[in-house]
């Protein structure tokens, strides 16, 4: 399967949390129009009130790429940078399963 996969916890400033999350909800709206996007889930965790947590699903790891290099996403990420203080990401193998 040449899905791509990713889980990431993106860590903000203190207090910035909810801007982040604000930001990066505005780049779920741009993948709703994206072709090569199949999911993008931006969630937050009760107990840790810095982090922003992002799912994604792409047709392939290609198609995640093109996605990076469009000019809105560069405007949301250039946005969205100030915001960060670390992050992990966790690209993901899919073998198969409901949605996929």
């Amino acid at each position: 399967m040449s899905k791509y996969v990713a889980f990431g916890k993106i860590t903000s400033h203190p207090g910035q949390r909810d801007a982040l999350a604000q930001i990066l909800l505005e780049a779920a709206d741009l993948m709703k129009a994206y072709e090569g996007c199949e999911l993008y889930i931006v969630g937050t965790v009760d107990d840790d009130p810095d982090s922003v947590w992002v799912t994604e699903i792409f047709k392939d790891a290609e198609a995640h790429k093109a996605s990076l290099a469009l000019e809105s996403v560069q405007e949301i990420i250039q946005r969205g940078r100030p915001l960060i203080v670390g992050g992990e990401q966790i690209k993901l193998n899919p073998l198969g399963g409901k949605g996929l």
